[in-house]
């Protein structure tokens, strides 16, 4: 929550005044956390002894009708329907194979995670939906790169390959597209926090302005910035990861977008193959579905990221690549309303692949 004096720039219809903002400073509330560790009825009696009693007591209800617009309304079975039918929609990513699993693409409001070994494609899968959406959605993609691995010569030529009548791509369309590919390095988890609040700032923003709408965030990859802190028991790490796991889901849910995260897994290739066969034994999904793989008992694998991590994607893929070609294969791990299971076969656009 925000400071007493940066209440302004949030969606209050009367901010508190400064003779207020005083009045809290004198009394060690400088932000709204202060104030809920306050008792109301004591800063009301103290206030009661100003001279401006009255004004001090209508900054202590501005504060409080602010912290009642934080706590969302429960909705019944029929708004959330309302909802889903008007804000909640298909995005395509202009992979056809990844399209044709989703049945039409990435769901807004939800978080959908790429699972995958190293140099399978999944940096070229976001590549080419931040590049579908911008072109073909006039929308904004934000994408954060953990690895440095944004490329913008591959969108370019992504462009060229979504639409095939350009022999070459032109300079304006290019611009207007890379204009709306917001891509921000991002090395730690603590950098990612602060992005994310950023971000939910710019979408509380969006409505307010003519700015093309944000519909996608890609993190490329989550897992370079969460792996780090985990290990041994440290509660704290797991808690941050869950943390950040639930913010997004927050994020794309209340601003209507879908997030695409990239997790790499060094699962072993007979593994993946299991997997993408239709064979989802337990013991080999509870290896395969979870992100990066590191060393177990007994030369065994175990996910890096925990059993914690598992529940926080709404929909979970496997991803693979035909050694040294072009062509990937997409499987359904985890899915609302999909099968585990499922696959498809596709190619990626083999140019500097």
């Amino acid at each position: 929550m925000p400071a007493l004096n940066g209440l302004e720039q949030e969606e209050v219809t009367a901010a508190p005044d400064s003779n207020f903002q005083r009045f809290c400073a004198a009394h060690g509330i400088l932000s709204v956390e202060d104030f809920l560790l306050h008792d109301v009825y004591a800063l009301v009696a103290l206030a009661e002894r100003e001279v401006n009693s009255e004004e001090l007591k209508q900054g202590i209800n501005q504060v409080l009708a602010f912290i009642d617009t934080q706590h969302k309304p429960w909705l019944n079975g029929l708004e959330l329907l309302e909802d889903a039918r008007q804000n909640k929609h298909l995005l395509p990513t202009g992979c056809q194979g990844l399209d044709l699993l989703l049945k039409g693409g990435l769901l807004e409001g939800q978080l959908t995670e790429l699972v995958g070994a190293s140099s399978c494609g999944k940096t070229q899968i976001c590549l080419l939906a931040a590049s579908n959406v911008t072109y073909k959605h006039m929308s904004s993609v934000v994408y954060l790169d953990t690895c440095n691995s944004f490329s913008p010569k591959r969108v370019a030529y992504f462009i060229g390959v979504l639409n095939p009548t350009l022999k070459q791509v032109r300079c304006g369309i290019l611009e207007r597209i890379m204009a709306n590919i917001l891509c921000k390095s991002v090395f730690n988890i603590f950098e990612l926090f602060d992005t994310l609040d950023q971000l939910q700032t710019k979408l509380r923003d969006q409505a307010r302005s003519s700015d093309h709408k944000v519909r996608l965030l890609v993190i490329d990859s989550i897992s370079s910035v969460i792996a780090p802190i985990l290990g041994g028991n440290m509660a704290y790490g797991r808690s941050l990861m869950i943390s950040a796991g639930f913010l997004l889901k927050r994020i794309a849910y209340e601003h209507n977008l879908s997030v695409l995260v990239i997790l790499v897994s060094s699962a072993y290739k007979e593994l993946i193959n299991k997997c993408i066969g239709g064979c989802l034994d337990e013991n080999v999904a509870a290896c395969v579905v979870t992100n990066h793989m590191v060393g177990g008992n007994v030369g065994s694998l175990k996910p890096a990221l925990g059993e914690s991590w598992k529940g926080v994607a709404h929909t979970r893929l496997l991803l693979s690549r035909v050694n040294r070609t072009n062509k990937c294969s997409i499987s359904v791990l985890k899915h609302p309303s999909m099968a585990r299971g499922n696959s498809v076969d596709f190619l990626i656009p083999e140019e500097n692949f």
